[in-house]
């Protein structure tokens, strides 16, 4: 065993102990430890992966623990000389917690042999599509998926240690819908600008750039900088090559694909019942986090209207992440949109729209005819606009079609929506 891994590891050790004395917030994640398959952790960077592994592992104490983010250790050569290093730290832990895994050249033979081997593993990575064709390939069925996105509204509220009122909840939104849900900005005193605007970039360096070898570097910075700055925006690849300097629909696709996969954006196709238009049609894009918004955008003022359809976005994102939706976005020839369709087996379950300013007559009116137009379209009944405050349900009709549509606000959704 060379002595530097092992010293590494033990260094990794004494970090455990210092965070299992930092604040911890509950995830709504579940993580079942009483069978063999390997725990399959993903999220974005930071949003407290491993943090949460580590404080549901504490409660058995029985784990060795190694992060890959540590550049001496993915440049090892032989990987029983990891295992020996854990095994000598830890005294053979049961359970074996690999950090960062997409890290480790070749992980996914090395996290099939542990398996076959009887080891208990949970995994964490910050790259998505990796991590799901990796481990459909070298380990059908031998795993579950977990996944840990910022904070939820309804774990940002935890941090406050009390019962709120309806109006104090008001005012956490309004602070939330902002600055986002990452959670060292929110329990540690750290200045949320300087830490998002590092945090995003050194994604899109380390997770994207220097993996990928990417000699362009102006070009994605550029891409990122403009979706960013169009969030909930409909977007197609030959349209993004008119307002980047990246002539490529090729090079767009791929660099996009990069920046999904790395959590920062994702997209929803439109709705449609033929595979071929899903496909060929725009897509909207979303980001991970408002806070990534907040302080990345090119904006003079923040876009209440998109911060909201962004966050429902993004609680919706995790459902669809999870398997129990599927989730899109309808707009007819007309262009009349809805929001959000969600999709559960072979039926639209519920349309969605989010808006901010019911106070505006005319926006209500575009918002609802789309909405019910939609609704006779696809054959769903379910309606729902998220607002600010509102919340009751109308009968409403548009020419000789009548819906009932349900109004809630976005705090009470989010609290609900678990």
């Amino acid at each position: 065993m060379l002595p530097e891994i092992r010293d590494t590891i033990i260094l990794q050790k004494r970090e455990i102990k210092s965070r299992l004395e930092e604040k911890y917030i509950e995830r709504t994640s579940n993580m079942n430890l009483d069978n063999n398959l390997v725990k399959v952790i993903i999220g974005p960077r930071r949003a407290g992966k491993s943090f949460y592994a580590i404080h549901v592992l504490h409660k058995i104490n029985n784990f060795g623990y190694i992060n890959f983010d540590d550049e001496q250790l993915t440049e090892v050569k032989d990987y029983n000389e990891l295992i020996s290093a854990v095994n000598s730290v830890y005294d053979k832990p049961k359970y074996l917690l690999l950090d960062e895994i997409q890290n480790l050249p070749k992980w996914e033979l090395f996290v099939n042999r542990l398996q076959r081997q009887g080891s208990h593993l949970i995994i964490t990575g910050s790259n998505s599509n990796l991590l799901s064709k990796e481990l459909t390939t070298h380990l059908t069925g031998r795993y579950s998926l977990i996944s840990i996105f910022p904070f939820s509204f309804k774990e940002y509220l935890e941090l406050f240690d009390k019962e709120l009122t309806t109006l104090e909840i008001k005012e956490k939104l309004s602070q939330y819908v902002i600055n986002g849900g990452f959670p060292e900005t929110l329990v540690k005193n750290i200045d949320l600008k300087d830490y998002l605007s590092t945090l995003f970039n050194s994604v899109v360096y380390k997770d994207i750039i220097k993996r990928y070898n990417i000699r362009n570097i102006k070009e994605i910075e550029e891409l990122s900088y403009f979706l960013i700055s169009n969030i909930a925006h409909e977007y197609s690849f030959h349209s993004l090559t008119k307002v980047s300097k990246i002539k490529s629909s090729y090079t767009i696709r791929k660099y996009l694909h990069y920046l999904e996969e790395s959590f920062i954006f994702f997209s929803l196709s439109r709705f449609s019942y033929k595979v071929k238009e899903q496909i060929s049609s725009n897509k909207k894009i979303y980001c991970i986090d408002n806070g990534f918004i907040s302080v990345k955008a090119f904006n003079f003022s923040p876009n209440k209207g998109k911060l909201y359809e962004n966050v429902v976005a993004c609680k919706l994102k995790q459902d669809e992440i999870k398997g129990k939706i599927n989730l899109y976005y309808w707009k007819n020839p007309q262009h009349e949109e809805v929001d959000f369709v969600i999709k559960r087996g072979t039926r639209v379950d519920q349309l969605i729209q989010v808006c901010y300013e019911l106070e505006n007559s005319d926006v209500l009116k575009r918002e609802i005819r789309a909405l019910i137009k939609a609704s006779k379209e696809l054959k769903c009944k379910n309606l729902l606009i998220i607002t600010q405050n509102k919340e009751e349900k109308e009968k409403l009709e548009w020419f000789k079609d009548k819906a009932i549509i349900q109004f809630i606000p976005l705090w009470k959704w989010l609290i609900n929506h678990e």
